[in-house]
């Protein structure tokens, strides 16, 4: 029997039998191989995501990788047999902002897989076949559910501008800031430094290629030209922010909690940083996030330090939020 998970409201849930969903005109149906589990899951789970951005009961799971099954009309059916990611976002396609391709802004409300649609918790899941990305045919698919954060990562490079030779750093060691070491390190920085809170992420900062580590406390340089944070602590923004030179770069990835330092306007006008901010991921850093995985310049798998089945759903979110330095990113397996 092929099961899925149910959150029913939040704390509640059930393992329940899953019943595949056949693909409507321009869906696919996807066989999952591996879904991560991410904070925000454990915010559905324990009921404090932002009202409006989550709908019980719920298949969560926004983090996948799986290989099409079938295909509806109007999908193309060059796509069945294929290994795949996917898009959470369900973009309406004709505002002005999808049309500029900004599907995250778009002006149609929120929804998004595994927060208001049904995630990838289960055997398979149905989703509109446009929001998928083919990956090469000898893909890890454990490596690529991991795809998801890579890809808001990628739009933080995107955004970054970063140049061969450009001095950069990166703000936080936890699975964005390793992703975001990683794409850093493909476009051959002079140097790549890593600002962390924990001494043991220093040397798989330097395996993907940082030159340099420093813990925040520690006494830290300001003359880099691009620096992405994705930290998300209350102080992560101003310490990105004082690493810049004049007319620095700055990406911002990590949402804090209520409270948090701002950014110091006269700081931002003296200095003319130019500062950015991400939230999820528009197709152009989904197309980069799996084009730089194809050419082998981003490796997951590290990240990975738990694989378990469906079942053990309520222990992969008490991993997920027990704050053990041993515990990287936690995958399910259908």
């Amino acid at each position: 029997m092929s099961s899925q998970v149910l959150v029913e409201a939040p704390g509640a849930h059930r393992i329940e039998e899953h019943v595949p969903r056949e693909p409507g005109p321009g869906e696919a149906l996807v066989a999952v191989h591996a879904v991560g589990i991410c904070g925000s899951d454990r915010e559905v789970y324990q009921g404090n995501r932002p009202e409006g951005y989550v709908r019980y009961p719920l298949t969560p799971g926004h983090e996948w990788s799986g290989t099409v099954m079938s295909v509806g009309a109007g999908a193309p059916a060059s796509l069945v047999g294929r290994k795949v990611v996917g898009e959470g976002f369900r973009n309406c396609q004709v505002c002005d902002r999808c049309h500029a391709g900004e599907t995250t802004l778009c002006g149609a409300g929120y929804e998004e897989t595994g927060f208001t649609q049904p995630g990838a918790m289960a055997a398979t899941l149905t989703l509109p076949a446009r929001l998928l990305h083919p990956l090469p045919d000898d893909a890890d698919l454990t490596a690529a559910a991991l795809l998801e954060p890579a890809a808001c990562v990628a739009a933080a490079a995107l955004k970054s501008g970063a140049r061969p030779g450009e001095r950069v750093a990166v703000v936080g060691t936890g699975t964005l800031g390793m992703f975001a070491v990683q794409f850093l390190k493909a476009v051959s920085p002079a140097e790549l430094l890593v600002v962390g809170t924990r001494r043991d992420r220093e040397a798989l900062s330097r395996r993907f290629g940082a030159t340099g580590f420093r813990l925040r406390d520690e006494r830290l340089p300001d003359d880099f030209d691009v620096v992405i944070e994705t930290a998300g602590s209350a102080s992560a923004a101003r310490t990105a922010a004082s690493l810049l030179r004049r007319g620095g770069r700055l990406v911002l990835t990590g949402i804090p909690a209520p409270g948090a330092d701002g950014l110091d306007p006269t700081d931002l006008v003296v200095r003319q940083l130019e500062v950015h901010t991400v939230f999820g991921a528009p197709p152009d850093a989904w197309s980069h996030a799996v084009r730089v995985f194809g050419a082998g310049l981003l490796d997951p798998l590290p990240l990975v330090t738990h694989e378990l089945p469906l079942t053990e759903f309520p222990h992969a979110i008490e991993l997920v939020g027990a704050g053990d330095p041993t515990v990287g990113k936690v995958l399910l397996r259908p």
